[in-house]
């Protein structure tokens, strides 16, 4: 009886369910889809990293756990003392710069012989290596995003470029030049910001570093697995306060929302619940039934929610490859439970207001 009631209810007033549904939809889609943009920005770039084949990292002391942020203060002199520790096979200097007219986009500059030391070489796909200071090397899903292929010209940090190689995606950057094509930007061609160091033996990274930090007293030094730890949200400064500022957005967003629509159809069903309650309807019945039909409608726009949100994620990675949406499991039920919450938020007063109706009054409301 209650179902049919509750049903019945909502099909009576299809604009405002509709938008009721369409409001909570968007209330878990703006959870869902900024949360997991955010996370797979962040865990892409710590794979990417990682995938230089470095063990460790060598950066300025205090540095970011984004390299983006950093500087290229650190003469590339150090990278031979570092290469002359017993624990080291190989070391390469990086210099970095972002492309903030492309989404933040990291570019290395780099030295090509060591650093295939380091990172066993880049897979190529076409091309070859930089010749020259205008030559740029790209990976495929840069090329996937912009539609170029090797000889064409891009532009880069409004610079034109030949694009000479198209290489596999996963080894640092997207985009990678010379330390002469730096130079030209930065003016600094004997500074790098990050360097890599690959180990004799992956058991002698703790030894690797130990001696590292003997000799360059004051630096950062990091394990690159443990970098791969510190770049999950989790553990970015900032990150989960910006995380619970959206969920609480949200449930505002949701719980007025509910509020207005659950307070209208109060008042519209006036005249409806003065009859239920004379016909022996208690107060707590009208409070459950009002509790329900406003559940049901959350989790519709739960419903939803989720599935528009893996849809916005395919659209985005389609048109933008360059970008990663991931949505979890974890995150989808932080989202329902902020959509459900919500609701029962936002019909706790018009509820009480219902039960709160004199049938008489009710009765003779028009």
């Amino acid at each position: 009886m209650n179902k049919q009631m509750i049903i019945a209810g909502l099909k009576a007033r299809p604009v405002r369910t509709t938008v009721s549904v369409l409001a909570v939809t968007l209330e878990v889609v703006l959870i869902l889809v900024i949360v997991g943009l955010t996370t797979g920005i962040a865990e892409e770039t710590a794979k990417r990293t990682a995938g230089v084949g470095g063990e460790i990292m060598v950066q300025p002391a205090n540095s970011s756990v984004f390299l983006a942020l950093n500087s290229n203060t650190m003469p590339i002199s150090i990278g031979d003392e570092i290469a002359k520790l017993p624990a080291v096979k190989a070391v390469t200097p990086v210099q970095v710069m972002v492309n903030s007219g492309s989404g933040l986009e990291v570019i290395y500059g780099l030295d090509p012989q060591s650093f295939d030391a380091v990172s066993g070489g880049f897979n190529w796909i076409e091309g070859g290596i930089f010749k020259g200071p205008n030559d740029i090397i790209v990976d495929d899903v840069w090329k996937k995003s912009r539609g170029i292929k090797v000889g064409q010209q891009v532009k880069v940090l409004d610079h034109m470029y030949n694009v000479a190689g198209i290489v596999e995606h996963g080894k640092g950057a997207r985009v990678f030049m010379s330390f002469d094509a730096m130079r030209d930007l930065t003016g600094q061609a004997t500074r790098a910001s990050v360097f890599f160091v690959k180990t004799k033996n992956p058991d002698q990274v703790k030894e690797a570093v130990g001696q590292i930090a003997n000799i360059l007293p004051g630096y950062t030094i990091r394990d690159v697995k443990e970098y791969e730890s510190l770049m999950s949200p989790s553990n970015i400064p900032g990150l989960n306060a910006f995380f619970n500022a959206v969920l609480v957005i949200s449930l505002c967003v949701g719980v007025l929302v509910i509020f207005l629509s659950m307070y209208t159809t109060i008042t519209e069903r006036t005249r409806e619940i003065g009859i239920l309650r004379s016909l022996g309807a208690s107060k707590g019945y009208i409070v459950s039934l009002i509790f329900q039909e406003s559940t049901l409608v959350c989790a519709i726009g739960v419903f939803f929610g989720i599935g528009s949100s893996f849809l916005i994620a395919a659209v985005v990675e389609g048109v933008s490859p360059t970008l990663n949406v991931v949505i979890t499991f974890g995150w989808i039920l932080r989202a329902s439970v902020v959509a459900i919450l919500s609701g029962i938020i936002g019909a706790f007063y018009p509820s009480l207001k219902a039960a709160a109706h004199d049938p008489v009054e009710a009765l003779a409301y028009e």
